[in-house]
């Protein structure tokens, strides 16, 4: 353990911490035999793309602010400090979508994203610049029962107050902190990439199991260290795969390790594919895994991807957005934060200009309207503007009641 660990664990009063917290700041081998933290978790192709397809996702989407109007519906507030620093640029090192980018990453794998309040003279939000959530911790201060971080930036541990840290936290029982998914499901991360470790040496050994020299006469350690060493340095390797052994002195060459077909290698990587996919509620198809996908449910599990794993992530950053960077004043003006899902949630165009026919037909889409969701310019002199009605439509309570006949 660290000492940035220890200090850590002791200044939260975490006498008796929970595994998975220790786990996190240091990281331990499973039962597989792989070491699995944060960081090495990162090597299993699955974990990576699970963690770029959501933090690419979640940081490309429009995030903007937003005035509530009087009369009903909302309004761009792009006057707003904030809406430079999460729509443009995050600070003066980063554009806004690779600080979000950044934060959605240390929120996949940590399960906590933390950024540093930077404010102007007149305490105007001006940047948000991230720490490292493995440097980085909430506690309750004992004597004011507030809530402050204790960090480290640039090798100088802090406490930052409450109001200097806008914390993200992921899935957590205490709604103080976050559980990492990768220590949550190290079991099934270390088993992925154990069998890519075995893979890569399976195949560094020149695609042969292990085998077993037996010689006539016992030997001395010395002269078995030869023969291995012999044997590996002729056998060893891709470039040495099918090369003829001459066996002398009576010695005999046994196959004891299984090749990985009969190991059902393939069968246990694709099912820690599915696994880990599983952990992040990813689609399989989109880390690469087309083996039950088709072109009819494609669509279908894009969509479910971004109701059931983008939405959630979303809402918490909306809303910690909120309580976290609005003051009381702001928020009762009626000011937040909302992304713009439309882009990822649009169908093909077919289905989109049937919606758009219905909406139209029926009067509640105008051609600007439409435009607008087709990324197109309005009608000049307000032509789109018009709003059609149905002339066969009545109100309802007309229904059934003859015309003027003149009489």
């Amino acid at each position: 353990m660290n000492l940035f660990t220890k200090w850590i664990l002791k200044a939260s009063g975490l006498a008796n911490p929970d595994r998975w917290l220790v786990d996190a700041m240091g990281g331990g081998k499973v039962a597989s035999g792989a070491r699995v933290n944060e960081h090495t978790a990162l090597q299993s192709t699955a974990v990576m793309a699970c963690v770029r397809i959501i933090s690419e996702t979640v940081a490309s989407l429009p995030l903007l602010m937003y005035q509530k109007q009087a009369e009903g519906g909302k309004s761009r507030a792009p006057n707003h400090p904030l809406y430079s620093v999460l729509h443009d640029i995050g600070n003066d090192e980063m554009t806004a979508y690779t600080l979000r980018e950044v934060m959605q990453g240390h929120l996949c794998t940590w399960g906590n994203a933390y950024c540093d309040i930077e404010r102007d003279e007149n305490g105007r939000i001006v940047a948000l610049w991230p720490l490292r959530p493995d440097k980085t911790i909430p506690q309750r201060n004992p004597i004011t029962k507030k809530i402050e971080y204790l960090t480290i930036i640039n090798g100088e541990q802090l406490i930052l107050p409450f109001d200097k840290v806008m914390h993200i936290p992921g899935f957590g029982f205490d709604g103080l902190i976050g559980y990492s998914p990768i220590a949550m499901a190290r079991e099934a991360i270390g088993l992925a990439m154990a069998t890519e470790e075995y893979g890569a040496r399976y195949f560094g050994n020149g695609a042969k199991p292990g085998g077993v020299l037996t010689h006539p006469k016992a030997l001395k350690k010395e002269s078995k260290d030869n023969m291995r060493d012999s044997w590996n340095e002729m056998h060893g390797g891709l470039d040495k795969q099918h090369r003829v052994a001459v066996l002398e002195e009576g010695v005999t060459y046994t196959q004891i390790g299984l090749a990985p077909e009969d190991s059902q290698f393939l069968e246990t990587r694709q099912f820690q594919l599915n696994e880990i996919a599983r952990i992040f509620r990813v689609p399989p198809h989109m880390i690469g895994d087309l083996s039950k996908a088709t072109f009819s449910n494609i669509e279908q599990q894009s969509i479910d991807f971004v109701t059931h794993s983008i939405r959630p992530w979303l809402v918490r950053w909306e809303q910690t957005i909120k309580m976290r960077l609005l003051s009381p004043n702001e928020r009762k003006r009626g000011l937040f934060a909302e992304h713009l899902v439309d882009a990822i949630l649009r169908g093909d165009i077919k289905s989109r200009y049937e919606a758009y026919a219905v909406g139209r037909q029926n009067g509640w889409l105008s051609a600007d309207d439409i435009r607008a969701l087709e990324n197109m310019n309005p009608l000049p002199d307000g032509q789109g503007e018009v709003y059609l009605v149905n002339g066969n439509m009545l109100p309802a309570d007309q229904a059934g009641k003859g015309g003027d006949t003149g009489q």
